[in-house]
């Protein structure tokens, strides 16, 4: 598909984009906190960015540094992300769920030189757990920080709220900036260039350590334009944003194709709410809504979802996990978002690869990923031999073009793992590519279950049960098998106040399916575990069902 002109972000940093929509669509709103009592015009937005750029200036932030942020969403999460790209600092995104050692882990990792986080949600006390990683910090002053487990932090930041001691509170870090001129803001904004690093985002990887793809702000933008473009968007739009703001679906789908767009970020509540979200969508007309497939469902399953006025519903993005087609079918005639997108991608690829268009036919809105973004090739190969697969055969994707990352910081083993010489970027997702160009996602290279030597998708067996009258939500992983190797296990949610049994689940998949497709075991949850951003941990279910159903001796079988 040829581009009539090359988007207007191209050649622009973060900052700039931010400064250009400020400049076109001042008046018009820019964020919605409704939990905070916050809201704010762009013009008002660029110039809260400025006195916080500002303020990190006055800290002492140089172009390149690292600043990490530990925080559900929140306004001065929105505000420390556009400001540290204002004058290039690199964002170091924390994921809030993550415990004292995890956190340990990435801090130290990135070497950042300062750190903004909230005081407590939930049962995360992030003052408590950042005072048992640096014990240092309550005996130092801010910006005098020596830690010997994070040696290069020298600033924290209390984002909201009072700050304990060794900490400096949200007004401390504007008030830094109150001495430099705009003339030394403006110097240094001339001296960031696009293809500069401005975000550091840890992946949640299964398996070993979080690796931390570096972005650029070139990655991020022009990834942004393609999101807005293929939704639709423009000024009058009004998204709902309860993805979080540390993953790219929140960071870039959200806030950047807002900016990019001049459309209103709207974000629900801290965290994903099902009750708090549909209040957002309903009260502030939002006409685009964001969210993985779990997110719908449990806006779905809510009571209160039946007489809500969802009206101004038009388009929006579902990602992060694979989306069953009847769900899809749901949010596009019963919820009214008839031009909603599927976007498919990864944290290394700034997030998206390709994406569905507001105006695709929807049988390939709901039964595929849609073509790549303009400007990003994509090659569907062999995983055993490298050659590329013809249309219609199921194979690694791999991609390669603008979306790719820079490499995982300070990790060019692991870069050199997932981007090869010729810079393709090995998805480890499967995927067959149809005739018309556009992407089904067949499954993980590292989900396929190969039981008796013959390879099952587990997304065949869970869009069949999808179908299942009484089934809510489905997981489909291998469990370990003597015999076979593996054998296929289905997780079952059901619908409130249903009741089914083991054989009905085996019996409807045994009508469809070719009989190694269909579940060996049926285990009947509540919940399933998942990510803060709602992706399925299937080897979380694998090691659940293999204690269910004492299968710690297969487990320990060897394989080659």
């Amino acid at each position: 598909m040829g581009e009539p002109h090359a988007p207007w972000v191209d050649g622009l940093t973060i900052g700039q984009a931010l400064r250009a929509s400020a400049g076109r669509f001042g008046e018009r709103e820019a964020i919605v906190f409704p939990l905070a009592d916050f809201r704010c015009t762009y013009e008002a937005f660029d110039r809260q960015i400025d006195a916080v750029a500002r303020g990190l200036i006055g800290l002492g932030f140089g172009r390149g540094d690292r600043f990490g942020v530990w925080s559900t969403n929140w306004p001065e999460w929105v505000l420390l992300q556009f400001s540290a790209a204002r004058v290039g600092v690199v964002l170091v995104t924390i994921n809030p769920s993550y415990r004292a050692s995890e956190a340990k882990y990435a801090l130290a990792q990135s070497e950042v030189l300062g750190l903004g986080l909230i005081a407590r949600f939930k049962t995360s006390a992030y003052f408590e757990m950042l005072a048992e990683i640096c014990p240092e910090l309550a005996g130092s002053t801010p910006g005098a920080l020596h830690s010997a487990e994070l040696p290069h932090l020298r600033w924290v930041v209390a984002l909201r709220g009072d700050p304990p001691p060794g900490m400096l509170g949200w007004g401390g870090l504007v008030d830094a900036g109150r001495d430099v001129p705009p003339e030394a803001l403006a110097e240094r904004e001339a001296q960031i260039l696009p293809e500069d690093p401005i975000n550091l985002q840890y992946t949640s990887g299964t398996t070993g350590f979080p690796k931390g793809a570096v972005l650029s702000h070139r990655n991020l933008l022009l990834n942004a334009f393609y999101a807005g473009r293929n939704m639709r968007l423009d000024h009058r739009d009004r998204i709902g944003i309860p993805v979080p703001l540390y993953h790219c679906f929140g960071c870039v789908l959200g806030t950047l194709v807002s900016a990019v767009y001049g459309a209103a970020m709207v974000f629900p509540h801290e965290a994903f709410r099902p009750e708090a979200t549909l209040d957002a969508l309903e009260r502030e007309r939002c006409t685009a809504v964001y969210g993985v497939p779990t997110m719908f469902i449990a806006m779905f399953e809510h009571p209160s979802y039946a007489g809500r006025d969802l009206g101004a519903l038009r388009t929006g993005i579902m990602a992060g996990s694979p989306c069953p087609i009847e769900l899809m079918r749901r949010v596009t005639t019963e919820m009214g978002a008839e031009e909603i997108t599927i976007g498919y991608g990864q944290t290394e690829a700034s997030p998206l690869i390709s994406q569905t268009r507001w105006d695709d036919p929807i049988e390939l809105r709901v039964g595929t990923v849609g073509c790549p973004l303009p400007g990003v090739e994509v090659r569907i190969v062999d995983p055993v031999t490298g050659r590329e697969c013809p249309d219609g055969t199921s194979g690694e994707l791999c991609a390669r073009g603008h979306c790719v990352m820079q490499g995982y910081f300070n990790m060019p083993d692991r870069t050199a793992e997932v981007i090869d010489p010729e810079g393709w970027l090995h998805t480890g997702d499967l995927a067959m590519r149809e005739p018309n160009g556009y992407i089904r996602i067949t499954g993980r290279l590292k989900d396929m279950i190969i039981r008796g030597g013959e390879n099952i998708a587990p997304r065949e067996v869970e869009e069949l049960l999808y179908r299942h009258p009484k089934v809510e939500d489905v997981q489909v992983v291998g469990v370990p098998s003597r015999t076979y190797g593996e054998e296929v296990l289905a997780c079952v949610k059901l619908r409130a106040g249903q009741s089914a049994t083991e054989d009905e689940i085996r019996d409807f998949c045994a009508a469809s399916l070719a009989h190694f497709k269909v579940p060996r075991y049926v285990q009947f949850l509540d919940a399933f575990p998942t990510t803060v951003t709602g992706k399925i941990q299937k080897y979380k279910l694998r090691e659940q069902a293999v204690r269910a159903f004492g299968l710690e001796a297969d487990a320990g079988i060897e394989t080659a």
